[in-house]
């Protein structure tokens, strides 16, 4: 099954077009191809934006650092003003399995994510739901604490040991702090009532939420959006607390006040499901089956009926010059990654490898890392060479354009060696980690394995070729043979790593 993620940053932003085009912009430039927006939703009155990312895991997760990114240059919380709570830019940043990936895997994204955070971009991360790290941090309630959050964070987050971050610094900036998480599926749903007294939603949003006795996976509160009453709430569970439940529920707590409901609307996406569920309650269709909707047997058809994907590969026979070998190469060495991720999953939680369960959660670990460095590097090698080719077509008319013309090419051709060098120094090191799976992982994958030795070896010499055809154009010669010796070590010490991988797969077989 294809590995889908999805992620939902909050941005502290909904009053202004310019800020949440930039954002998405970034999101969408970060992703790629792995990564697509699906939606994007802006309140005024709560000053919040929600967008909606979909994509391959490495593809979304990048997407997702360049969106926090894009939104601490642009956002200053100590201007800000809006109905939601807040504590940051990008206020939260939850992570959701949708198919082929777990819970678990979801959880490391955002730990990765968070690091990467707090180091690169110096914000505050805090990590909740299941990703939680501390012990009452699971609830994002315990962490963005009152209405205006950001404030109260920024006098107690440097003195409070408990209002530590889990990384970056204990000091808060204008961007605020980020709360990343992976969880489930949430949906973000808000009822209006007839009246524009707020304190009559305030007390439906305490009846309805779970920390007041209401009802379990639901998080609710009272706003007054454009002038009128909203019970504002996160269902976070559907499958055991129905939105038609939730409904219902605020539906006789209004006509204890003598006021009823308006309209409701969705913030972000929806589960089909979840509007099934809805129709089977409403509608009393006991019985009623996901394929007795039409789009549902269509689409199940489809499935079983459609070709695997191949646009990267249609994309590589195209008559373009990109993509071409460097991204191939990049491709080969995310796929093995990939194929040692899968046999540290197929050895973790069997009894008879329970010995080396720690080893294999480690090269898990490591393996996704690579694998999201070597799908970006991908994308990155075509823009490098595309950036090669901007550069021969600058103009040469004058002196002083050719002199500029000649600095661009030689930083285009630096580029494009640098990055099939990023490539071939990530399948070294996948190589290594699939010759430890090799020999000590799940037996049943031991032909996985070595297909992924092979992919290592085919990435890195593929970038090799690469790295050695652009060092010839650089000027600079120190710096072009140290790349071109980094690389004969690369291959030198791969082909001792793969003919011992071989080896000890020959003899597990």
């Amino acid at each position: 099954m294809r590995q889908l993620v999805e992620c939902v940053p909050n941005f502290s932003e909904g009053r202004k077009p310019k800020i949440i085009e930039a954002i998405v912009a970034a999101i969408s430039a970060g992703g790629g191809k792995d990564a697509q927006v699906l939606d994007v939703s802006s309140d005024a009155d709560h000053n919040r934006s929600v967008v909606t990312i979909v994509g391959n895991p490495a593809g979304v997760e990048a997407a997702a650092f360049a969106g926090i990114a894009k939104a601490a240059e642009l956002i200053d919380l100590n201007k800000h003003t809006g109905g939601h709570p807040r504590m940051g830019a990008t206020d939260v940043c939850p992570f959701v399995p949708v198919s082929g990936i777990t819970m678990d895997e979801c959880v490391e994204i955002a730990k990765r994510l968070g690091e990467r955070v707090g180091r690169e971009l110096k914000l505050p991360v805090f990590l909740y739901e299941a990703a939680a790290q501390r012990p009452g941090r699971q609830n994002l309630a315990s962490i963005r604490r009152g209405k205006d959050a950001y404030k109260q964070l920024k006098g107690e987050i440097g003195s409070d040991p408990d209002r530590a971050p889990d990384f970056g610094p204990s000091k808060l900036g204008p961007a605020g702090a980020t709360a990343i998480s992976a969880r489930a599926f949430l949906i973000a749903y808000n009822v209006y009532l007839n009246t524009d007294k707020v304190e009559i939603a305030q007390e439906i949003g305490k009846a309805v939420r779970h920390l007041s006795g209401g009802l379990r996976y639901v998080k609710g509160m009272g706003l007054m959006v454009d002038g009128q009453a909203q019970v504002s709430m996160n269902l976070t569970d559907y499958t055991k607390t129905p939105i038609s439940r939730v409904v219902e529920t605020i539906r006789r707590e209004a006509q204890r006040y003598g006021v009823s409901i308006t309209h409701s609307e969705l913030v972000g996406l929806i589960p089909q499901a979840a509007l099934v569920d809805a129709a089977k309650w409403y509608l009393q269709l006991n019985d009623l089956q996901s394929d007795q909707v039409l789009e549902n047997r269509l689409g199940k058809d489809e499935a079983d009926g459609g070709a695997v994907g191949t646009a990267f590969i249609d994309e590589l026979a195209a008559d373009t010059p990109t993509p071409g070998g460097g991204a191939a190469a990049a491709y080969a060495g995310a796929m093995a990654a990939g194929l040692v991720g899968m046999v540290a999953r197929l050895t973790i939680g069997r009894k008879k490898y329970a010995a080396v369960e720690v080893e294999m959660k480690k090269i898990l670990r490591q393996a996704e890392k690579l694998r999201t460095e070597q799908t970006a590097a991908i994308t990155d090698d075509s823009a490098a060479f595309d950036a090669v080719m901007d550069a021969f077509k600058l103009p040469k008319e004058t002196a002083k354009q050719q002199t500029a013309r000649g600095n661009a090419i030689q930083k285009a051709m630096s580029g494009a060696a640098v990055v099939p060098l990023r490539t071939a120094r990530a399948a070294a090191k996948t190589l290594e980690l699939a010759a430890v799976a090799a020999a000590k992982g799940n037996v049943n994958a031991v032909s996985d394995v070595g297909t992924a030795a092979h992919l290592c070896h085919t990435a890195l010499s593929g970038a090799a070729l690469n790295v050695r055809i652009n060092a010839e154009s650089i000027k600079d010669r120190k710096k072009a043979a140290g790349w071109i010796k980094d690389i004969s070590g690369l291959e030198k010490s791969a082909a001792k790593t793969l003919a011992g991988t071989v080896k000890a797969i020959a003899k597990r077989m």
